[in-house]
């Protein structure tokens, strides 16, 4: 049902005349201006120089696009919030859009943070490691990275040329022979003394030199002490130095794009075709390149370039920092606002480029073909999808094709370290960013008790979804469930729907064959036939994709808790016991065990831990014990 017809079936007022209404308490100020429907969902969030000057273009009844021309007719009323300049506006608008994701706005769906390298520094022998989030540790950061493949790329070739250590500070702390890493030319073991402090500090140095595009210094810094070293006679260190100017050289030579006059930017390139938009993000940082991200943002048919990238750029740096300049494939709206909110956010001047010729611009070029190629297979991939989905209506005997389909799994050892798991699918394939992991929490279940845990996810999805979006408006409620299991599990599933008054959301169980074999599953529902699909049928290809992405994320999600149990010590739980004290304490007395043995007195002569932390420790072991 569409806006207009839910405002005429409700008998709210829409369309330029409400829109006018609010012209005469409107003044010159600028601001932001939130445009709802008869529902009160927000429809549109705009800025404006003048929200008087704005407004009153709404309440024109002629000369709109069709895109404008719809949201005007389904606006039923608006919201208004003053601002001191309008670069406060703009940076507000994109702040309301991406919470709010109102529906003819440009949206950015996709907008994870990046990673970027760690080099700690509160340790003698730095560790060299990924590092996503908040900047809390001490160390340098280097980054951001377009992924993590990205990252561990690099903090491969670092290895390999600079020999840095990556295990953690309490792992280090324990070692008492070199590990693997060593054995393999990829760490200097300072863990056991293999290479002193000095000359580890030095190769710490040359490292962030690297990463700060340095690195002719230190190519002449290694040839001259090669030279040195054959002089010496020292053959062994000479042959060392030379396998790390050939690796660092190899390094070099297999980057790719390393652009010569461009030290720090970020190359943003908008291809539009059909109704759909590609953004493509090259991160270039000092001379080299860290790697490319394709985003899909949201568009409707009738939008600019301008429009589009101007979003994408206001809400893609939203929560990261900017680079100082940004090398863009079209012009934007305003670009000087764009321009004066990025250098308030970066703390010095960001420059917002469009270059016509030079290295700059075959770097756009090249961006520019990768969006378009990228865009290409998206729209393929999602025409595919939209067979599938009709498909799956098909087989499943559904209304219409699902726009969201929930897949179910749970994973353990024999009850131990028990997690469910929802994957989400819809029209654009595997929606990663909805999916769900649920630790299991019932004390009263059986262990491997699958129904029970089967029961307790859906029971706390449920009811989460009715407590947050009980009329369905979010777009978070499924068409399809798909449950990893026969007749049992659909049986306890269907229980739990119609305990929360749930009746019309289809749910089929996924089950093998009597032999087990992929290829023969067997699909059931709830007062009906067992049944399957022929062998070569593209829908069971894609319902085992689909069991299958979901098994391995219930996987992973297991074996990532049960990862942390593993390395979880008794020390987790004292108050007061944070990362640094539990290394020292465990350096100090070998193990948890020990610490919770040791008296008063032998730990107030652990460094770091006090005289009042030393007895809390002493306390917590002995009130247990």
């Amino acid at each position: 049902m569409t806006g207009s017809t839910e405002n005429q079936s409700l008998d709210v007022a829409t369309g330029p005349d409400v829109i006018q209404g609010y012209l005469k308490t409107l003044d010159m100020s600028p601001g932001v201006y939130r445009m709802l429907d008869s529902e009160s969902r927000v429809l549109y969030v705009g800025k404006a120089r003048n929200l008087r000057a704005r407004v009153s273009n709404y309440a024109r009844p002629t000369g709109h696009s069709a895109r404008i021309a719809r949201m005007i007719a389904n606006t039923a009323s608006m919201m208004f919030l003053t601002t001191r300049t309008e670069t406060e506006a703009l940076l507000l608008e994109q702040n309301l859009i991406k919470q709010l994701k109102p529906k003819f706005n440009v949206l950015l769906r996709d907008d994870k943070s990046f990673p970027n390298i760690l080099v700690t520094a509160d340790h003698d022998y730095p560790q060299i490691k990924k590092h996503r989030g908040a900047k809390k540790e001490k160390g340098n950061y280097y980054g951001p990275f377009a992924s993590a493949g990205a990252v561990n790329r690099t903090l491969s070739q670092l290895q390999r040329v600079f020999l840095l250590r990556d295990c953690s500070d309490a792992m280090f702390e324990s070692r008492t022979r070199p590990c693997l890493q060593y054995q393999i030319k990829r760490c200097s073991a300072p863990c056991v003394g293999k290479i002193s402090p000095d000359e580890y500090r030095q190769t710490v140095k040359d490292a962030e030199q690297f990463l700060r595009g340095k690195t002719t210094a230190i190519q002449a810094r290694l040839a001259s002490d090669m030279g040195a070293a054959s002089e010496a006679m020292e053959f062994e260190r000479a042959a060392a130095l030379r396998d790390r100017i050939k690796a660092l050289t190899q390094v070099q030579t297999a980057q790719g794009i390393n652009p010569k006059g461009v030290a720090e930017a970020d190359i943003i390139a908008l291809h539009l075709e059909g109704g759909q938009a590609c953004v493509q993000v090259f991160f270039i940082r000092a001379n080299q390149n860290w790697g490319n991200r394709d985003y899909y943002p949201r568009v409707g048919p009738d939008v600019e370039a301008a429009e589009v990238l101007e979003a994408f750029i206001g809400q893609f740096y939203d929560t990261k920092e900017p680079p100082r300049q940004l090398i863009l494939s079209h012009e934007i709206e305003n670009p000087d606002l764009m321009t004066d909110a990025l250098s308030g956010k970066l703390g010095r001047r960001v420059e917002l480029t469009v270059p016509q010729r030079g290295e700059k611009a075959e770097l756009v070029d090249g961006a520019l073909r990768n969006a378009r190629e990228s865009l290409a297979r998206k729209m393929a991939e999602t025409a595919s999808q939209a067979r599938l989905m009709k498909g799956i209506a098909e087989a499943f005997d559904l209304a219409a094709p699902p726009e969201r389909i929930e897949v179910y799994d749970n994973s353990h050892i024999q009850g131990a370290f028990a997690v469910g798991a929802m994957i989400v699918a819809g029209a654009e394939g595997f929606l990663k960013n909805q999916y769900r992991k649920f630790n299991i929490r019932g004390e009263d279940l059986t262990p491997g008790d699958d129904f029970g845990m089967m029961k307790e996810v859906l029971t706390r999805r449920f009811k989460r979804l009715i407590h947050e979006d009980p009329d369905r408006k979010a777009g978070q409620w499924p068409d399809l469930l798909l449950i990893d299991g026969g007749a049992g599990q659909v049986s306890a599933v269907r229980e739990i729907l119609s305990t929360y008054g749930v009746k019309d959301i289809a749910m089929v169980g996924v089950a093998k064959g009597i032999d087990r074999d992929a290829g023969k599953e067997e699909f059931y529902r709830t007062g009906k036939p067992t049944f399957a699909l022929r062998h070569n049928d593209p829908v069971l290809y894609f319902v085992q994709r689909l069991r299958d992405e979901a098994h391995r994320f219930a996987i992973g999600t297991h074996r990532a808790k049960r990862a942390k149990a593993i390395g979880a010590t008794p020390l987790d739980d004292v108050p007061g016991v944070g990362a640094s004290r539990k290394r020292a304490l465990l350096a100090h007395f070998g193990s948890a065990k020990a610490v919770a043995r040791a008296n008063l007195s032998d730990l107030k002569a652990v460094e770091g831990v006090s005289g009042a932390l030393a007895e809390k420790i002493y306390d917590y072991f002995h009130e247990r014990g």
